[in-house]
């Protein structure tokens, strides 16, 4: 895996349902590289700090193998690199191999696999349609947030270096499907509830849908 873009925002003003707010999402490729600190991107707008930044949310890496999917499905819209709100535009990456708890070296950071985006109507702002949402979730290729383990720079053509596999975890893909699946695999989620890349309260959440 490579980065193809590294990406940040600067404050955008919209407006949805009457209320103005200011968004991070509008993010656009800087060829200087960014700096990953623990809870963000260094320079980067991070507006929504109840869904966005944190220790699990600290940067978020999106394939750019998938670009051409959503530009077949939206051909009029005006697609740059950081287009759908992603820090690291990634080549190669695939959510259905990559596992939640994977360690790694990204430029001189080090990184663990969190867990996936799961959408919300900003994005939909940012394509021009809340169809979007549901398309996403169809289409299960969510991209990934990252915890950084060490800070450091990250510059385009730097490569995605695994350095530690995750044992008895889900793919980015299976969990994503398990987040938004009306029935929960059991088996899928007695591996996730206790792995500590992915925050308590959404393990929390997960584990209310345990059987006994």
């Amino acid at each position: 895996m490579e980065i193809t873009s590294t990406n940040i925002a600067k404050p955008t003003t919209i407006v949805w349902n009457g209320k103005t707010q200011t968004t991070g999402i509008y993010k656009s490729p800087t060829p200087v590289g960014i700096y990953l600190e623990k809870e963000d991107v260094k320079g980067d707008e991070v507006s929504d700090r109840k869904h966005h930044g944190g220790i699990f949310k600290a940067c978020y890496l999106f394939s750019e193998d998938h670009y051409a999917y959503w530009q077949n499905l939206y051909p009029n819209l005006d697609f740059n690199y950081g287009i759908f709100g992603e820090n690291l535009t990634v080549k190669g990456l695939d959510e259905t191999k990559i596992t939640v708890g994977d360690i790694y070296k990204i430029g001189t950071a080090l990184v663990q696999v969190t867990q996936p985006r799961e959408p919300c109507f900003k994005l939909g702002i940012r394509f021009g349609t809340q169809a979007i949402l549901k398309q996403f979730i169809k289409h299960a290729r969510p991209g990934t947030y990252v915890r950084v383990l060490e800070e450091g720079l990250i510059k385009p053509e730097d490569k995605m270096i695994l350095v530690q596999a995750a044992t008895n975890s889900l793919t980015t893909t299976q969990l994503f499907s398990l987040l938004f699946a009306k029935q929960k695999d059991q088996s899928q989620l007695a591996l996730i509830v206790n792995n500590d890349a992915i925050p308590l309260k959404k393990r929390q959440k997960l584990a209310a849908f345990i059987k006994n």
